[in-house]
């Protein structure tokens, strides 16, 4: 065997009650500090429980783990950064008034000979209490990490961290089978390079024994997975740099691993901002990696931008909890929080709902958002809110959104503030939709754009849609409506009419 462990165990809870009973749509400001191998990261959660945003995020690259493979010890260098970081973000939890902190420690901390130590020094001189865990609940927190951003997942979760690297299998919702193995960049140094490619393939093939090879896709979990994903974005000129739900195929990846092989790093990291201490270990990752495809032969990788830390959050929902829409949850949430009518967006959405009959789930659920994120950006300048409302949703923190239908949201809210999208300067993005799709979001903003200002508190009351498909849209005013159906109104209708290829009727 080569250190490839595997269980279907039992869930283990070492974490106790802190998170139990999460409200329903608020979230109270939980802070995490994830205590990993190559890094020490802090996190302070907030806002909409379901799409939980980040407070506060701040890393260190301590490296606690590095050369751990051959001293069985923990890096002395890495031993004193970690503990400054860990003062000090046990200073700024006091400052926010986030105590006690949640600590999870991984890999570097579980294994090494003096570990039991550094957790007694750590609380001794921070008063933080790490929690170590276990390979199977490090990849259990990590599945559940995927499944706060994909709520639908359904393959193979792999989180790579400095010393080990871990598998979790996802569908229906729940965790499956997990293993972990000594698969890290920072073991893999102490490898010699005639025998790493059998090293890794050895592993490998007890860790597809374990987990089985019938995984269409692979959930990439961790900053060295993260930074050869943004690399292929730069090898592939690809225009938006979000990484979470970024998608490549087996021959992207084995592409560009080829790519950064050619490349120096250090040009690399210039090009795409990669800390140096992270582009060290991309090319062993990468063989990992590499290697990875081609064993389990998935169709398709997604690069999740969360894991332990969100699956922390996640174990602590209710069932109802876990069940809503993340995206929308999200979009509620800062609807309440930014908009100048909170509430208005679900009126807004009911009364353009006969616009588009039989849309299917996941077009009405861009719908929604699109209309509880309408308003969200009128504080910026006039000249600029399209471009703003393009840009905040394009580059959001929101979850179980792929990036087209980030790109269609876009579109749709650009267009609630402007009727044209020429000389756009987010044009390279709009390459991401379909001419069909990218129509679609036209008319959606048009709508919006429309509707939004037919009337302030319900535009229900002043006067309902009739659209018969391909023919001709009829608004039929109230008495209210008369009145508030201005030169303005009439115009935006017309456009929508356009827009739609329809003749427009005010009746």
């Amino acid at each position: 065997m080569n250190g490839v462990r595997t269980t279907s165990g039992r869930k283990v809870d070492p974490f106790g009650p802190k998170f139990r009973k999460l409200p329903k749509r608020a979230l109270r400001r939980v802070g995490v500090v994830d205590v990993g191998s190559n890094s020490i990261r802090l996190v302070v959660f907030d806002g909409a429980a379901r799409s939980p945003a980040y407070f506060y995020n701040e890393k260190i690259m301590a490296g606690l783990g590095q050369d751990m493979a051959r001293t069985g010890r923990l890096n002395p260098e890495g031993i004193r950064r970690g503990l400054s970081a860990l003062r000090r973000f046990a200073a700024l939890a006091r400052s926010m008034d986030i105590e006690p902190l949640t600590c999870v420690a991984t890999a570097a901390v579980r294994e090494a000979e003096d570990g039991p130590a550094f957790q007694e020094q750590v609380e001794r001189e921070t008063g933080l209490k790490l929690h170590v865990i276990d390979g199977a609940e490090e990849a259990r927190l990590s599945a559940q990490g995927v499944l706060l951003g994909w709520p639908e997942a359904h393959g193979l979760v792999c989180d790579i961290g400095g010393n080990s690297m871990e598998l979790a299998e996802l569908g229906g919702g729940k965790v499956g089978r997990r293993a972990t193995s000594p698969l890290g960049p920072f073991r893999l140094q102490q490898v010699s390079e005639d025998a790493l490619k059998g090293h890794i393939d050895a592993i490998l093939s007890e860790l597809l024994a374990a987990m089985g090879g019938d995984h269409k896709r692979l959930y990439l979990v961790g900053g060295s997975w993260r930074a050869i994903a943004r690399l292929d974005m730069e090898r592939r000129n690809y225009p938006m740099t979000v990484l979470h739900e970024y998608r490549m195929t087996p021959e992207d990846v084995l592409a560009t691993v080829d790519w950064i092989g050619q490349h120096d790093l250090a040009a690399l990291r210039a090009r795409t901002g990669i800390s140096t201490s992270r582009i060290e270990l991309v090319p062993l990752a990468g063989r990992v990696l590499s290697r990875l495809v081609r064993v389990f032969a998935p169709e398709e990788l997604n690069v999740s931008s969360y894991g332990i830390r969100e699956g922390l959050l996640y174990e602590h929902m209710s069932r109802e909890l876990r069940r809503r829409d993340p995206l929308l949850e999200a979009a509620r949430f800062t609807e309440k929080q930014m908009a100048r009518l909170p509430g208005f967006g679900k009126k807004l959405y009911h009364f353009l709902l006969p616009l588009f009959p039989d849309m299917p789930p996941e077009r009405d659920r861009l719908m929604r958002a699109a209309c509880l994120l309408h308003d969200t950006a009128w504080r910026a300048h006039p000249d600029y809110r399209a471009e703003a409302c393009f840009d905040n949703v394009t580059r959001a923190n929101m979850a179980a959104l792929s990036h087209p239908e980030r790109v269609f949201l876009g579109v749709a809210l650009l267009h609630r503030y402007k009727n044209s999208r020429a000389k756009s300067p987010m044009a390279p993005l709009f390459d991401l939709l379909d001419k069909t799709h990218l129509r679609e979001a036209e008319i959606l903003g048009k709508a919006m754009r429309f509707g939004a200002m037919f009337a302030i508190d319900d535009p229900a009351d002043a006067g309902r849609l009739i659209h018969v498909p391909g023919k001709r849209i009829e608004l039929k005013l109230t008495a209210t409506g008369r009145d508030l159906m201005g030169e303005v109104a009439r115009s935006r209708f017309r456009s929508l009419g356009e827009a739609m290829g329809a003749e427009t009727v005010i009746s």
